[in-house]
């Protein structure tokens, strides 16, 4: 019988994944510019949650690491994105 922690780690996974569908499916068909960067920003944000459970679930510390590498790319590339779709250029 499983323990409660894999339970719950595998609950956060289907969770996260199910959560990925939904961001990829905004991305796909969002209506405008702004919905597919939301969604986009979103997306980086599960990825990160489902390395640093990954992380959790087998016990190395790669996965963490990965999470925070997610975690800087997306959050630059969010205000790239945010800023060329304001002014239509990202360096001033």
């Amino acid at each position: 019988m499983e323990t409660l922690l894999e339970l719950a780690i595998a609950y956060a996974m289907v969770c996260v994944l199910l959560a990925m569908g939904f961001c990829a499916l905004r991305l796909l068909i969002g209506p405008s510019a702004h919905d597919r960067v939301l969604a986009l920003d979103t997306l980086w944000m599960c990825g990160m949650l489902l390395a640093v459970v990954l992380g959790i679930r087998f016990g190395t510390q790669v996965y963490f690491e990965w999470a925070i590498l997610i975690a800087l790319v997306g959050f630059v590339s969010t205000v790239a994105m945010a800023k060329f779709l304001m002014r239509g250029e990202v360096i001033e």
